[in-house]
């Protein structure tokens, strides 16, 4: 039986491998694609981030009306997580009848629909209180609009509506944090007056007021919940915290610092949301002799 030879020139052609199906041609041609889809979803994210900073700098830019006999301050910190913005805000403005609106208020969420949301809230109450100044009506009336706009998020905040020429307060709350009374005498109390439903959640519903006189020296303080609330830090505790800074010698301070004072309190609930704090400093102390006591 004859013997097979090996042909040396074939063992001398080189060999010429395939490329197997999804190789590295393709593989680069994928990793290509998705660096560009997610190039893409950064710069979409960053564009959200900054149209939401900018409404929440137009809301939170607004001047605080001052009195003769009334005071206001606010701050305000950003959320720790999200995107660095939320739906947290204060806002005050004179009413047709001569009178002062207050409100402080806080949108589910911190994205770019809550900051939207966020202004709009703000301008439906300041439209509404062209037309009634009642606090409990203005609460009614924006509830209404914000069920019938049905955005799918709800807003809690507390109005009120301050009067130079009585000196009365008068204020109503929509599921907000109760707000926190200091008056220069030591006496203090956090003010769990009855409240309704947050904002946006059902219609027609109602929002008892409560009317104070401010006839001595003291703070009205409203906040949010992200500065007296965190995952192990109870509300309670939160509010009794502010109260302490609003009581006794603190109500003849500068109603800024006070603000400035309070809003750290937020860094120890190792909160998670963002927060607002709003002073109203009322009393007969000229505005030269409380600015030199900080």
């Amino acid at each position: 039986m004859a013997q097979l030879r090996r042909n040396p020139e074939c063992d001398a052609m080189p060999h010429r491998r395939t490329a197997p199906p999804g190789g590295t041609g393709d593989l680069l041609q994928t990793l290509g694609d998705l660096t560009g889809r997610i190039l893409d979803r950064i710069k979409f994210q960053q564009a959200r981030v900054e149209l939401a900073a900018a409404l929440q700098r137009q809301v939170l830019a607004a001047e605080l009306p001052v009195l003769p006999c009334l005071h206001a301050a606010g701050r305000y910190a950003p959320a720790r997580a999200g995107l660095d913005i939320g739906g947290d805000w204060y806002d005050g403005f004179h009413m047709p009848d001569g009178s002062v609106g207050f409100v402080i208020g806080d949108v589910q969420g911190h994205d770019v629909e809550a900051a939207a949301l966020m202004g709009q809230v703000r301008t439906c109450l300041r439209a509404v209180a062209t037309a009634t100044t009642d606090p409990s009506e203005v609460l009614r009336r924006t509830n209404d609009l914000l069920v019938s706009m049905n955005s799918g998020l709800f807003v809690t905040c507390s109005f009120l509506r301050f009067d130079p020429v009585t000196k009365e307060l008068a204020d109503a709350r929509a599921g907000h944090v109760p707000a926190v009374w200091a008056a220069d005498d030591g006496r203090c109390d956090i003010v769990l007056n009855e409240g309704g439903l947050p904002l946006g959640i059902q219609a027609g519903e109602k929002y008892p007021s409560t009317r104070r006189s401010l006839t001595d020296v003291g703070v009205f303080v409203l906040v949010t919940d992200g500065l007296v609330e965190g995952p192990s830090y109870p509300i309670e505790e939160g509010l009794e915290r502010v109260a302490a800074l609003a009581g006794g010698g603190a109500c003849r301070s500068d109603p800024d610092e006070l603000a400035r004072r309070i809003i750290r309190v937020a860094d120890a609930t190792g909160h998670s949301d963002d927060a607002a704090v709003l002073v109203l400093r009322y009393g007969g102390l000229q505005r030269e002799q409380w600015q030199g006591e900080g």
